[in-house]
């Protein structure tokens, strides 16, 4: 069975507009990539010196989660003001140092756009606080009457992600929309001003030469705000899981049709630039839908959750790459891969867990309800990222996952900085167990992070992982990932993979249209090797043959 994608693969040491299109982006949480200033939190002057470790690495680019202002309410994401730099992760003077040195290694730089909500301190919201009802500074946001005698009720029935009404009562009896935490309003993307003032920060971004965009929840930018307001009628339909239950582009906040206007305005803005600029939307919405936000007069790219939340079957995993290549195909866009990043399990550990495993009540566990052995998990994100890097697309890859770091779910309570363990009430513990700080050498008092402790702190397993331990050392997971990159460019023609449909059961094999194929065995036993030249191996053959929980590369 053969899938078609899209044209090969460009060069990217070029200015060739379609570089993104095969790349692989290396996520970077600035928080908890490299302290420079010693005050236990990542700074950009960190990043920049430990840019070299990226072109060591062999990725092509690099993403900046939020570095924005910010409160801290949801790890960033809660942006004071969307054209500025928080003052303890550095200056606008060390952003334009970070990407000028970025560009001198040959890699590019994206940025993390937040474009659905504001932080409650931005200057927009204070005033809209301050203007009262029916101002235009709180048309820039979603302010409604309450329900109720005395309007002391809720708009509607909406839930925010982390739990709770989505609504916010404010002194003077009105509330407002936050999908989010309540420090988070939401923006009125019909507003004219919100639309304005978000093409100026493109251009401010992409004038400081930016490559491109993650778009943070792409797909609730606009809501149906026609009155009255429509209520859901069950918490869990505020949930992106419950957009089955709506025709499609209908759902009162999730993936409207009316979306799709804004990122064709943008994308005329995007390709204003020479390159120009790309940009890649977090859209959790079903493939075929996810798809238009990928297209070329939109986005261009979508990251791809169903393969992210897949479970560690050929048969699911088989389903999922071949419809996504084919939505991507149809769109007319690239597809995406990823394992990890900021707000999930990191796949060491999540592979591992028993299928249907609450991950919630694992981490409230500690980590121990079911216990993982960290060698499997180990083993099998191994072959799953060779395998990840075999396919044809993007693979984004979270920090750290190049040192093959587990999930740190014993975190103490007391430590814990995700708004979501407080605003469930202690039910979830959230995500700080995939955003501990990065350990870069053995010993020290935060494993090379910083000069003092980190703002989470680290296990004493974490010295095994860090880079130090790891660099030239064959057989490393780090040694892996370069090793991987360097043949990946190599070889990768963007062209299409052909499946061997007589693949033994448990079983990935496909071959790539220039000469190499991909193996990856989820089985419980070893399986007889293919012919050709063993290229690349996660783990070491078993007297020839593939042993379980490994992806191996081979010349054909």
């Amino acid at each position: 069975m053969t899938v078609r994608t899209t044209a090969g693969t460009p060069d990217l040491s070029s200015k060739d507009p379609n570089w993104w299109r095969q790349a692989v982006i290396y996520q970077i949480y600035p928080r908890s990539f490299a302290d420079a200033d010693g005050d236990g939190l990542g700074d950009l002057r960190g990043i920049t010196q430990r840019l070299a470790h990226l072109a060591a690495l062999g990725v092509d680019a690099l993403w900046l989660s939020p570095f924005y202002p910010s409160e801290l309410a949801d790890g960033g994401y809660d942006v004071d003001d969307h054209r500025a730099v928080d003052p303890r992760l550095g200056t606008l003077d060390d952003f334009d140092a970070m990407v000028a040195e970025a560009h001198r290694l040959g890699l590019k730089v994206i940025v993390d756009l937040v474009p659905n909500h504001s932080s409650h301190r931005h200057v927009w919201f204070q005033e809209a606080l301050q203007a009262g009802p029916g101002s235009p500074a709180r048309d820039r946001y979603v302010f409604r009457d309450g329900r109720g005698a005395g309007g002391e009720l809720p708009p509607t029935d909406w839930q925010s992600v982390f739990g709770g009404s989505a609504w916010r009562r404010v002194p003077d009896g009105q509330w407002y929309l936050h999908l989010f935490t309540p420090e988070q309003p939401d923006l009125n993307w019909e507003n004219e001003q919100v639309r304005a003032d978000f093409r100026t920060t493109l251009r401010f971004w992409s004038d400081r030469g930016v490559d491109g965009f993650r778009v943070d929840v792409a797909h609730a930018l606009v809501k149906d705000l026609s009155e009255p307001l429509r209520d859901l009628g069950a918490p869990e339909l505020s949930s992106e899981a419950a957009l089955a239950e709506f025709p499609p582009g209908t759902h009162p906040f999730y993936d409207r049709d009316e979306v799709h206007e804004v990122y064709r305005d943008w994308r005329k803005i995007l390709d204003a630039y020479t390159p120009p600029r790309m940009a890649v939307a977090e859209a959790w919405v079903p493939g075929a839908r996810r798809a238009l936000y990928a297209r070329p007069d939109e986005l261009g790219q979508a990251f791809n959750f169903e393969y992210l939340q897949a479970g560690w079957d050929a048969d699911e995993l088989r389903r999922i790459i071949t419809g996504s290549l084919a939505d991507a195909h149809a769109a007319g866009a690239s597809a995406t891969w990823v394992l990890s990043n900021h707000d999930v399990v990191r796949h060491a550990s999540r592979l591992v867990l028993p299928p249907g495993t609450d991950t919630d009540a694992w981490l409230l566990s500690g980590g121990t309800a079911p216990a993982v052995d960290a060698a499997a998990g180990l083993r099998r994100a191994r072959a799953a990222t060779l395998l990840m890097l075999a396919l044809p697309g993007s693979a984004y890859v979270y920090q750290g996952e190049e040192l093959g770091l587990p999930e740190v779910a014993d975190l103490p309570t007391e430590v814990l900085q995700d708004p979501i363990w407080e605003q469930t009430g202690h039910v979830r513990k959230g995500r700080d167990g995939c955003r501990v700080p990065l350990p870069w050498t053995t010993d020290g008092p935060s494993y090379g992070f910083g000069a003092g402790a980190a703002w989470l702190p680290q296990p004493p397993g974490f010295a095994a992982y860090a880079v130090q331990a790891q660099d030239g050392v064959e057989g490393s997971t780090l040694e892996l990932y370069r090793t991987a990159l360097r043949l990946r460019r190599k070889l990768l023609d963007g062209e299409s993979l052909t499946w061997a449909d007589d693949a033994p059961p448990g079983v990935l094999q496909f071959d790539r249209s220039d000469g190499w194929r991909c193996v990856t065995n989820l089985s419980d036993g070893p399986v007889e090797r293919p012919a050709g030249e063993v290229l690349l191996s996660s783990a070491p053959l078993e007297d020839g043959r593939v042993g379980p929980d490994t992806t191996v590369w081979l010349s054909r």
